[in-house]
């Protein structure tokens, strides 16, 4: 009986990814932006008027990754202003390095914005708790991701749970060490997502997954949102995307922890 199965896990191979550090995405992927300035500012212009949630100024030149939606268009209608690459490296400890200016060649990783207790408490080991603060579902489903045979976070000891399912470590706030955000936080779940930080013990971590939890993405303006937790709670880590890929969120927590540096 037991054959079969060995069989069967022999023939799969080894899935997961040996170094995480190495991996370069499809080049149809949508990461860090490149923006040259042009003496035409017309298509720059263009693409300003258009972008949905006003990432994308042309004076001055700009894309703001924390409201970026990732459509393109922009890219598409100033070809020569905006060029996305394939850079999944694009989190960042402070919201204003999300902000993408002309001659910038990556986005840095100032590490000297990372609280001390960070690093001195959670290097080796970081349980969090994953809240969907009305969330659709997509950066959820790219954290689920984070855990599976290919990627295989639990390897540097960073686990999650989400308050629907487990998937990490922590089926608890009361075990974290932090809570991860997603969504645009809606006022529905402005005061479970305080209940549940005020949960974890300090010291703690905070992180904002994906553009509606950078900025409120598409429904910053809703009146079904409410964001006041930012007013008085700042995230450690920033992370864009819509949905955050998987190596976005490992990259970016590698680096918050110190297992790596990005300059």
């Amino acid at each position: 009986m037991i054959l079969p199965k060995i069989r069967v896990l022999h023939s799969h191979g080894r899935q997961a990814i040996p170094d995480l550090d190495a991996v370069e995405l499809t080049p149809e992927f949508r990461g860090r932006p490149c923006l040259t300035e042009t003496r035409d500012a017309d298509d720059a212009e263009h693409a300003a008027a258009v972008c949905p949630t006003g990432a994308f100024t042309a004076a001055p030149l700009a894309l703001d990754l924390g409201r970026c939606l990732f459509c393109g268009e922009c890219a598409r209608i100033a070809p020569r202003n905006v060029r996305f690459t394939n850079d999944y490296r694009i989190g960042s400890p402070t919201r204003e390095g999300l902000v993408v200016r002309p001659g910038d060649p990556r986005i840095a990783f100032d590490a000297g914005k990372v609280r001390p207790e960070i690093r001195r408490c959670f290097s080796r080991a970081l349980q969090l708790r994953e809240v969907s603060a009305g969330g659709d579902a997509s950066v959820e489903m790219e954290l689920g991701a984070t855990g599976n045979v290919n990627f295989d976070l639990g390897r540097f000891g960073i686990g999650f749970t989400d308050l629907r399912f487990i998937i990490g470590f922590t089926a608890s706030p009361r075990h974290a060490d932090g809570v991860v955000v997603s969504g645009p936080v809606t006022a529905n779940m402005a005061e479970a997502l305080e209940i549940c930080y005020d949960a974890v013990a300090e010291p703690k971590i905070l992180v904002a997954c994906g553009s509606e939890a950078c900025s409120g993405g598409l429904f910053a303006d809703s009146r079904a949102v409410d964001r006041t937790f930012f007013d008085t709670h700042t995230p450690d880590l920033w992370l864009p995307g819509a949905p955050t890929h998987p190596m976005t969120y490992i990259d970016g927590m590698m680096n918050l922890l110190g297992r790596k540096t990005r300059q």
